[in-house]
């Protein structure tokens, strides 16, 4: 049996990438705060995830293009040697720690602005959930068939398209699987068989979906073939380059892309704690 998995519904909608001068981000500003508290390049850059040369070369660019050193270097002595902020740099560093404050209290004040539209905030939600899986379908549950082992979940996506899921029952009362409730399809490019000539042949497969090619990514290997629903509902299937050649596939070709119930994933929201 294959797994589920839930999205939550109280991930941050609106994300700022905050930069000083268009170049100044981050990352930067990790790099002279690691500076700050270890007095050592080597060690900083490793805290901020650059290699040495790559923190010495952003250092001295940054210092060369603010005309003014951001930094200063000491070789032995008393002290052991070691690496400074110059009051330049403390500044920048200063500031960039109130604009990050400011910033953020910004974003949930137009976050908490946004949520007040359900059906645009839930939009966004589905947009930006992040997965492997190619193939990802928001729906409504449409119908909902428990068993003693397993249990059949039908998702209404648009174009009235129906995609069939099957997964454990003990799965599907952890989701709390209701019909009404929205809720997403993800199936592995994989999994998706392309049929281009049934030859009289009836296939056992639950989600068998008709349509057209519409483009065919060629790699070394493998190429991704997209056939296109009625309705403009997209389905891709990973297959062989030689499997492409021998089936003769190009754009404009009619096709049905066949996948198992058992080869859906369905995603639905946490509800917050």
């Amino acid at each position: 049996m294959r797994e589920t998995c839930g999205t939550r519904n109280d991930a941050t909608l609106l994300i700022g990438e905050l930069k000083l001068a268009g170049r100044l981000d981050e990352r930067f500003f990790a790099l002279l705060e690691a500076i700050d508290n270890t007095g050592s390049i080597n060690r900083a850059a490793r805290v901020a995830g650059y290699s040495y040369k790559g923190a010495w070369l952003l250092l001295e660019s940054a210092s060369n293009l603010a005309s003014q050193p951001l930094f200063t270097t000491e070789t032995g002595g008393k002290g052991g040697g070691g690496t400074r902020l110059t009051p330049a740099a403390r500044e920048l560093l200063s500031a960039w720690r109130v604009l990050q404050v400011r910033t953020r209290r910004f974003l949930r004040e137009q976050e908490a602005w946004l949520v007040q539209s359900p059906a645009l905030s839930g939009l966004l939600r589905r947009i930006a959930v992040k997965t492997t899986a190619r193939n990802q379908f928001s729906g409504t549950i449409a119908a909902v068939s428990d068993g003693p082992v397993t249990t059949q979940v039908t998702l209404k996506i648009s174009g009235d398209q129906e995609i069939v899921a099957t997964m454990t029952t003990a799965a599907a009362k952890r989701l709390g699987l209701k019909i009404g409730q929205d809720a997403i399809a993800l199936i592995k490019s994989s999994a998706v068989v392309l049929v281009a000539d049934f030859a009289g042949y009836v296939l056992s497969a639950r989600n068998q979906f008709s349509g057209s090619i519409s483009r065919i990514e060629r790699g070394a290997t493998t190429s991704l073939v997209v056939v296109t629903l009625a309705g403009g509902v997209n389905v891709t299937s990973s297959v062989t380059n030689d499997a492409v050649d021998a089936l003769g596939l190009v754009v404009g070709q009619p096709a049905t892309a066949v996948f198992k119930a058992y080869s859906v994933m369905v995603a639905v929201a946490v509800a917050a704690a």
